[in-house]
């Protein structure tokens, strides 16, 4: 059945091509993105792939989720069915140097949306989770039983907003919230026309391999090459963006199926396979077919050795299961950087 659906950080990396895939299922979709860590220039590119008669169920808001009233605006002008919440912050490394930016922006805004959406008769909402709520885990593959902890600001709060959330559907069983806890989204649209633009210095690997694979960088640092693990190197699930974009729209459709029943409850949204940073680096390499230079450098802090998932609850409970391998994660990625080596807004002018 298909709603209408909020999705907050709607023009970032994965909230794009969430949008792509539910306008696809024919839901009508309102983005709220402030722009912080996007380009305007996403609207016309997913309006492009979805077509006209999709596109047309698109609404773009430019919106900061710290701005109350207009929050509250768009949330008695549209009543929503369901929302999916992407906007916030995500580097570890800049978590550790600026927390309290974290917690203000993340935890903050969380609440404005909450308080607002459910204002407005909307208590229906799927969380953007993390890996990083487990912390240095205590075995892996990892379910969603783990023992939660963080390593580090970002993931502290990404884990309060679990309990938050938690918290929130005991006192009202009205609510239902999926918490989709997601491992390491890589790749890109197989179109080349939507992909991860990070602004200043990629936090995440891929996108810096890929800013090495094109040449506006010298070569990749990699962080730590003493983990116990068989190459050194630390181990994360990898997964496509297209696979995780289907299962926010298999947890959607969950939502809007479960008729109050739902609760507050947690997937992994993974592969659940481990792989190296140096693995990546050769895969890589492989679908450039060039070389990616690279030198190794300390660990950083709040850093893990291996994380990965066992995804089998959400394919029994959303019906959802990651396809794609590395292979297609790297084809994509390349596809993405060759196309676009700048990102959306292309070189900048040379002085």
């Amino acid at each position: 059945m298909p709603g209408r659906v909020l999705v907050t950080g709607g023009l970032g990396y994965i909230g794009s091509h969430t949008v792509v895939v539910l306008l696809a299922g024919g839901h009508e979709v309102v983005v709220a993105d402030n722009l912080n860590n996007a380009s305007p220039k996403v609207e016309g590119r997913i309006r492009e792939l979805a077509g006209e008669e999709a596109g047309a169920r698109l609404d773009v808001r430019v919106l900061d989720l710290l701005d109350e009233s207009g929050l509250a605006a768009l949330c008695a002008e549209k009543k929503f069915d369901c929302c999916i919440h992407f906007a916030g912050y995500k580097a570890v490394g800049e978590s550790v140097a600026k927390p309290l930016a974290y917690y203000r922006n993340n935890m903050v805004s969380t609440m404005n949306l909450v308080e607002c959406l459910q204002a407005h008769g909307c208590r229906r909402l799927i969380f953007s989770s993390s890996a990083t709520v487990y912390g240095e885990p205590e075995q892996v593959p990892i379910d969603e039983k783990a023992r939660l902890t963080a390593l580090n600001p970002y993931g502290r709060t990404k884990l309060y907003q679990e309990e938050m959330f938690r918290d929130l559907c005991v006192s009202d069983d009205a609510w239902e919230v999926a918490l989709l806890r997601y491992f390491n989204p890589v790749a890109a649209h197989p179109s080349g026309r939507l992909g991860e633009d990070p602004k200043g210095i990629p936090n995440n690997l891929m996108p810096y391999v890929q800013q090495v694979a094109v040449g506006r960088r010298a070569e990749l640092s990699v962080f730590g090459n003493d983990y116990p693990t068989p190459d050194g190197t630390g181990v994360r699930d990898y997964i496509h963006v297209m696979d995780l974009a289907e299962g926010h729209a298999a947890a959607v459709n969950k939502i809007l199926a479960a008729g109050g029943k739902l609760g507050c409850v947690a997937y992994n949204l993974g592969t659940g396979n481990g792989t190296s940073v140096l693995e990546i680096v050769k895969a890589f390499s492989a679908a450039c077919g060039k070389e990616i230079p690279y030198k190794f450098a300390p660990r950083r802090a709040g850093d893990a050795t291996a994380v990965y998932a066992t995804p089998s609850f959400a394919e029994k409970e959303l019906g959802w299961k990651a396809t794609r391998t590395l292979e297609d994660m790297c084809r994509d990625q390349w596809n993405w950087a060759s196309n676009n080596p700048y990102g959306y807004e292309g070189k900048p002018e040379e002085n």
